[in-house]
């Protein structure tokens, strides 16, 4: 009769704990976010981004450049310190162009680099949020 009941135990004990075990794994699936939900969609970008309008400045050298951004920040808070900021942002972007040559700015590499640097350089302002991305929506360079 002992055997019997210790037996019946150690089943609703095993039982009991795989039943907890499930739930644990369920409820953690359940609760990551999927990668579709962790990108924004582009009516978020648009509503979380800050125009900065054509810029005309002096390379290092005898160069030019016309160019303007578009600037993707995390949050509307950031997107409003950000407006707030555009004297500064405008002043981030005119010093780091004039500190480069008219070489560094052509292809991919160089304009992806200028896109970083610009990001970097507002994030360090920034306080109510951060700068996710910047792109570049035109540019003439002569």
């Amino acid at each position: 009769m002992k055997k019997k009941l210790m037996t019946i135990i150690l089943i609703i004990l095993v039982a009991i704990t795989l039943v907890g075990v499930i739930a644990v794994v369920v409820v953690t699936k359940l609760s990551e976010p999927t990668s579709a939900e962790a990108k924004p969609s582009i009516d978020e970008i648009v509503k979380s981004s800050v125009e900065i309008p054509e810029i005309t400045t002096n390379l290092d050298g005898n160069d030019y450049i016309k160019i303007s951004f578009m600037v993707q920040t995390e949050n509307k808070k950031a997107k409003e310190e950000l407006e707030k900021r555009n004297f500064q942002m405008k002043n981030i972007i005119i010093t780091e162009l004039s500190e480069m040559k008219a070489e560094e700015l052509t292809g991919k590499k160089g304009k992806e680099k200028l896109q970083n640097v610009l990001k970097d350089r507002m994030n360090e302002l920034m306080e109510e949020g951060k700068v996710e991305k910047v792109y570049i929506t035109s540019s003439i360079l002569q």
